[in-house]
């Protein structure tokens, strides 16, 4: 693509770069410029206008960035994308319901190696989308770009993005209170986690408040319903072999493990019981803000396994906004 001024005569075909107000008439920028333009333009006394021309193989910015996001998602469905209109050079990418992202990070940075004129924006990875919600978008910066270019980003980035559904629909809630809790406290849990699941469209289908004591617990959770069960203890679970996992593995189930590197957020539990995960929140799970329970719910709701790796992993962009209700803040 050529860019810069020309007289008018020679800019028949070309694009206009910036916006004209001529006598009786306004010309938008990225207009192509006809025989009607170009009289226009005559008329009015211009002798140069700036505009960009291409050169044979070059892909107009509209037509360049819908081949890029029907490459980046093939097939829209399955993906849970919509791919928007192209417009100005850019085609946006929405998420169909709620879920995490996936993405192929590589392939995201090496479309962006490509061409500096070709541009792609995601979301971070497993971030929590909602319906509606931009998930990535496609920017063809200069008015056209080498067909060449746009191949060879296509071919690096097809299927690179995507939303993971949530897939568990259910959930289950144990509170354990601790001698002299206030009653409040109870409530705030519930409500809080009540909260995150309607996010993610999950049903909390049953709420079983039992004394902090593991057999008691472990009582309630053999019996709770949902597919994914969630613990909030009243007193911070504090070891492995504390009140809230003890019970895990009363009722028959297994913990994977205790603690995250994320904070807040750091005192949670991951464990399994009867074929479905059960989430030990951490005691900051009672407040609305990000913690790391939402990025474990949130991946578990959708199918994703959380192991050691996964968590581990965690710990880069891990440390949150403080909650200033925390007893303990991080600073006095």
């Amino acid at each position: 693509m050529r860019f810069g001024p020309v007289p008018p005569a020679e800019a028949r075909g070309a694009i206009l770069a910036h916006s004209m107000a001529l006598p009786g008439r306004h010309l938008p920028k990225g207009s192509r410029l006809g025989p009607a333009e170009i009289t226009a333009l005559r008329e009015a006394g211009i002798a140069e206008v700036t505009v960009a021309r291409l050169d044979p193989g070059d892909v107009v910015e509209d037509a360049a960035a819908a081949r890029l996001a029907n490459a980046l998602v093939p097939d829209p469905e399955p993906a849970a994308l919509r791919i928007g209109r192209a417009a100005r050079g850019r085609v946006n990418l929405h998420a169909v319901c709620a879920g995490v992202v996936g993405l192929d990070l590589a392939a995201v940075q090496a479309v962006n190696r490509v061409d500096p004129g070709i541009t792609l924006a995601t979301l971070a990875p497993l971030g929590r989308v909602l319906p509606g919600m931009l998930v990535g978008t496609v920017k063809i910066l200069p008015y056209a770009v080498p067909g060449a270019a746009l191949e060879a980003a296509c071919a690096t980035g097809r299927g690179a993005l995507r939303v993971h559904p949530v897939r568990r629909r259910s959930a289950g809630l144990i509170l354990s209170e601790v001698p002299g809790q206030k009653p409040a406290l109870t409530g705030k849990g519930r409500s809080a986690v009540e909260t995150r699941l309607s996010a993610l469209g999950i049903t909390l289908e049953a709420v079983r408040v039992v004394p902090h004591e593991a057999r008691a617990m472990a009582a309630a959770l053999a019996a709770l319903p949902g597919e994914i069960g969630l613990i909030l203890t009243g007193s911070a679970t504090s070891d492995l072999r504390d009140v809230g996992p003890e019970a895990v593995r009363l009722a028959g189930g297994t913990i994977a493990r205790f603690g995250m590197p994320v904070d807040p957020g750091n005192l949670l539990f991951l464990g399994e019981q009867d074929g479905r995960p059960v989430i030990g929140l951490p005691g900051c799970a009672r407040a609305p803000a990000l913690n790391g329970a939402d990025w474990v719910l949130e991946r578990t709701a959708c199918g994703i396994e959380v192991d050691a790796e996964a968590l581990a992993a965690m710990a880069v962009g891990g440390l949150l906004k403080e909650i200033p209700s925390r007893p303990q803040p991080r600073e006095a």
